[in-house]
């Protein structure tokens, strides 16, 4: 039985692409594994805290001595670190905001970047100093963009802050089985925009398949 954990970062709900990703991705996962357990994380439309200097404090007090605030203060951080670590497949959907991902979406990411909890530090190798602790999981990046152009070899391709600061995130916390799917252009509404989304979800279905 699989635990799959979905995370949804867009600030959008019936307009979201991103959203419609991870919808088809769940739809059609639901049809093959049925005895699959699924939990869901909204960030897009929630209360992801920043960390903050009482935080830090907390994060770096070894965690037999932390005192019931220190507790208190880790206490999402540690909720979002339980679920990636229960988690054998993790689905995101997250859309390109000003060439990057949402706030939120980043604020996430510094909760659960744990040193010692999703990741530690190996002084012995300055040229690969991570080792990621959360082993054994599949991720699966759902995306979309407005415009064309930020895959490989392609002409803005300099400009995506996007998947490859999420793959690189996710390989430091030792998730290397990743997928990504992405929509380009979402904001042309032509023709050939629809037919890339039917192309995406046609892709992602045979992903859920091989899995």
């Amino acid at each position: 039985m699989k635990k799959v954990l979905v995370i949804n970062s867009s600030a959008r709900a019936m307009e979201s692409h991103s959203r419609k990703l991870t919808e088809v991705f769940i739809a059609h996962w639901k049809s093959i594994h049925t005895n699959s357990i699924i939990r869901y994380r909204e960030l897009g439309n929630a209360d992801v805290p920043h960390i903050n200097e009482r935080w830090i404090a907390a994060a770096f007090q070894p965690e037999a001595t932390r005192s019931a605030e220190d507790k208190e203060v880790l206490k999402t951080s540690d909720a979002y670190v339980s679920e990636l670590q229960e988690a054998d497949v993790i689905v995101l959907g997250a859309p390109m905001y000003n060439w990057s991902i949402p706030s939120y979406l980043k604020a996430y990411i510094d909760q659960i970047l744990r040193i010692n909890v999703t990741w530690k530090f190996n002084p012995d190798d300055m040229r690969n100093p991570y080792i990621g602790l959360l082993e054994n999981k599949t991720l699966f990046l759902l995306l979309s963009r407005g415009t064309a152009g930020y895959e490989k070899g392609e002409f803005h391709e300099h400009l995506n802050f996007q998947s490859t600061y999420l793959k690189a995130i996710f390989k430091i916390m030792g998730i290397t089985n990743i997928h990504v799917v992405a929509i380009n252009g979402t904001s042309s509404g032509s023709e050939e925009i629809k037919k890339a989304i039917d192309a995406a979800h046609q892709i992602i279905r045979d992903l859920v398949e091989a899995e």
